[in-house]
């Protein structure tokens, strides 16, 4: 989503990337085709958070590999985020592996970050009081893309995208270890057809 607070100190340029992480393909395709699912209503509108925000991270990607960003300055946007949600890796594992201060991971995203200090400090401290899931968006990102990679490269000329999005999307939020079956699943499938 787009925060309203500071709107003004928002850049332009990550618009973009955003609108393809939020909407669609991202968050709010994935969120309407799960309604419709024939699942529990509890599966319907639960979120596992590297499936959910793996996809709309790997949807920003998407938006790129389809030729979709109209220009360089909103491609560095979307390259902007994905600086961020890598910093947040090691930032996130400082933070509650190797005892980083506050201050030390405020340091380290303004250094390596396109975010806004204020920005940051809001980032850090969600950080600190939710361990582990700011994590997740690139976690969930990695598996998507190489089981994609696994998929393209066990099937060959089989290799449907669309129809790979659709397995992924499919089943509604899933724990990354069951889209894997499923993905792996779907790939035995194909090559019998």
């Amino acid at each position: 989503f787009l925060g309203t607070r500071d709107l003004h100190t928002q850049p332009l340029y990550t618009l973009e990337a955003l609108t393809y992480h939020e909407g669609v393909p991202g968050h709010h395709l994935q969120t309407a085709l799960a309604m419709e699912l024939d699942i529990p209503a509890f599966r319907r509108t639960l979120s596992h958070s590297a499936f959910t925000e793996g996809w709309g991270l790997y949807s920003e990607r998407l938006g790129k590999d389809m030729g979709f960003y109209q220009d360089p300055y909103s491609d560095f946007g979307r390259l902007t985020y994905e600086t961020w949600r890598a910093c947040r890796l090691v930032v996130d594992t400082g933070l509650h592996a190797f005892g980083w201060s506050r201050q030390k991971s405020i340091d380290f995203m303004v250094d390596n970050t396109a975010l806004a200090r204020d920005e940051v400090t809001a980032e850090i401290d969600r950080y600190i009081t939710w361990p582990a899931q700011a994590l997740s968006y690139k976690i969930g990102e990695i598996k998507i893309r190489a089981l994609r990679k696994k998929a393209e490269k066990a099937l060959g000329g089989k290799f449907d995208l669309r129809a790979f999005h659709d397995t992924i999307i499919g089943n509604g939020s899933l724990p990354i270890a069951i889209l894997e079956e499923i993905v792996n699943d779907w790939i035995s499938d194909q090559k019998k057809q």
